[in-house]
């Protein structure tokens, strides 16, 4: 028996239709990072009550992640990631069932973890990550919600495998990734996770206008909002090789 008092709100003018509601009550959401993004996505996606929610991540809780990681309570200090999301996430919205990985995905491991899920939100916090999930969004055809921020600045797309260019074909994977830490600073980390969690609830409704070939960038310093276009790479690395991949596998 779906509750609907809960989300009343979310139904009222200017809103979504029931059907849409339920949409989301069945609808399973991968969210890949829960860190400074996947706080703000994990508790968005529960709020608007996607049904399913699966957080994958490896690391425990710093005391350098409060000043972003929302999610996290302090107590909670030293605990996995995901372990302290999903306890949040039972006590906001018991309705909502979470699955958790703490596993640090790679390109052997990945599989089963992505498996029965069409969407994934890339919350990590690093470049070659993002790549990785990029790649695997690909392969398996599967819709890739992209954010990513430094500093005051932060960027969200949603990629199509096929309909849409992908991260590849925006910026050109580098050969060398220097990862060194960045300035996170919360206002900016809401922004964009917010933006993510709606490019989902405009997949799954099939409401308003994703951002398809579209990168919001997003400068708090100017509090500044720009969209840049962009397409399909016909010479994309990424894009050729997945599909390559892809044929293969259906053979």
């Amino acid at each position: 028996m779906i509750k609907f008092d809960r989300y009343e709100r979310n139904l009222a003018i200017g809103g979504i239709s029931k059907e849409q509601q339920e949409k989301l009550i069945t609808s399973k959401v991968l969210v890949m990072g829960v860190g400074g993004l996947g706080s703000g996505v994990v508790m968005n996606l529960a709020a608007m009550g996607v049904g399913q929610i699966k957080v994958v991540d490896s690391e425990v809780i710093e005391e350098t992640n409060f000043n972003r990681q929302l999610i996290h309570k302090y107590k909670n200090l030293g605990r996995a990631k995901v372990m302290s999301a999903k306890e949040w996430v039972q006590d906001f919205n018991p309705d909502i069932k979470v699955e958790i990985d703490k596993i640090k995905i790679n390109e052997l491991n990945y599989f089963n973890i992505v498996e029965g899920y069409d969407i994934i939100v890339d919350c990590f916090d690093t470049y070659e990550s993002k790549y990785m999930l990029n790649e695997i969004a690909l392969r398996h055809k599967m819709i890739l919600i992209h954010g990513g921020i430094q500093g005051y600045c932060g960027q969200v797309t949603t990629i199509v495998p096929t309909k849409t260019g992908c991260l590849s074909c925006v910026v050109q994977k580098p050969a060398v990734f220097n990862e060194e830490p960045v300035c996170s600073l919360s206002p900016v980390v809401s922004v964009i996770s917010a933006l993510q969690a709606q490019e989902v609830l405009k997949i799954l409704t099939g409401s308003g206008e994703p951002l398809l070939n579209k990168l919001l960038m997003f400068d708090g310093y100017k509090s500044e909002f720009k969209t840049l276009g962009f397409a399909k790479n016909i010479a994309c690395d990424a894009c050729n090789k997945e599909e390559a991949i892809y044929q293969n596998i259906l053979q």
